[in-house]
């Protein structure tokens, strides 16, 4: 019993530094995720990972959270995902209780504007790298229609400002039809 409580609370230290430690929203912490969960702890695959963002990304809510409750759900069960969700959401309630008293003076401190501005620089980086890595493991696949998918949803949403809803409900609707043809193949050849 005492592995699966040192589990639960490697998953919420975890959880809670990458969620205290990042800026700029969701993509960056699937980055540190990533590099936590599959390269560190080795805990998921890199195919896991791709499917946990993907999975997050199309769900309601906000993309830390969803990935929290999928990947804690994958390493311990319900305990694991209330776990995960904890140490995701406690650092940003914390962050903000404190920045909500202190509003007036964070608004007109030029020191904390211009550590935003450089914070936005760090956050476009990190997300530049998910977006390598995520066109990399796309590429690996080698199939034409998911590499096909990714480079019309890229001119979709950047040249023709297709809204990103549209882009994955479609793209799910596209996986969904993939799947099942694949299935419909996979059942005659055993036929």
């Amino acid at each position: 019993m005492k592995k699966d409580y040192s589990k639960l609370w490697t998953l919420f230290k975890s959880m809670f530094v990458l969620s205290a430690c990042t800026f700029g929203g969701g993509f960056v912490i699937v980055s540190l995720m990533k590099k936590k969960f599959v390269e560190e702890l080795k805990w998921l695959e890199e195919d896991e990972m791709l499917d946990v963002t993907a999975i997050t990304q199309s769900a309601p809510g906000p993309l830390p959270v969803n990935a929290s409750v999928i990947i804690g759900y994958r390493m311990a069960g319900v305990a694991g995902s209330l776990t995960a969700v904890l140490g995701t959401i406690l650092p940003p309630m914390i962050i903000i209780s404190i920045i909500s008293v202190f509003y007036e003076q964070f608004r007109t401190n030029p020191y904390i504007a211009t550590a935003l501005q450089v914070m936005r620089a760090g956050v476009a980086a990190v997300i530049f790298d998910v977006v390598i890595n995520l066109a990399g493991n796309v590429l690996k696949t080698k199939r034409a229609l998911y590499i096909a998918m990714m480079v019309i949803a890229f001119i979709a949403t950047y040249l023709l400002d297709v809204s990103a809803m549209v882009v994955i409900l479609t793209c799910l609707g596209i996986g969904l039809l993939d799947l099942a043809v694949t299935l419909i193949k996979k059942k005659r050849e055993v036929a």
